[in-house]
């Protein structure tokens, strides 16, 4: 039977804890098992194409369903759907503006997050 975990995002990280590990230097150990399990979720976010088209299209702007739905040729039922695993993930978050809600990346991680991604299979 396959194991299951919940995302809690509910940790108090600190740099002893395994949150933040300086480049170059090696952690003092291995983070928790539940921090290891929500760091392979996070990356299980960053397995499908649609997700990071949707990433992408959200940088440096705010923008509807049908307008990220348009640039990145998608249909706004799969945006939608792509959304709101973006939204669990914490990487996407949202607001509303009169009848429309729109979307934007939710901090500076997720540049980071991408660009590093893009940098090393760049190499």
């Amino acid at each position: 039977m396959a194991e299951t975990h919940e995302h809690t995002h509910e940790h108090a990280c600190t740099a002893t804890e395994g949150c933040h590990i300086p480049v170059g230097e090696a952690p003092e150990s291995i983070p928790e098992e539940e921090l290891l399990y929500d760091l392979a979720d996070l990356f299980k976010v960053f397995s499908d194409t649609t997700r990071i088209k949707i990433l992408f299209t959200l940088m440096g702007r705010e923008l509807c369903v049908a307008d990220i739905a348009d640039e990145t040729g998608t249909t706004q039922s799969a945006v939608s759907h792509q959304l709101r695993t973006l939204k669990q993930a914490h990487l996407v978050k949202f607001e509303r503006d009169g009848r429309n809600i729109v979307y934007s990346l939710a901090d500076d991680h997720v540049y980071t997050m991408l660009n590093v991604g893009l940098s090393h299979i760049c190499e």
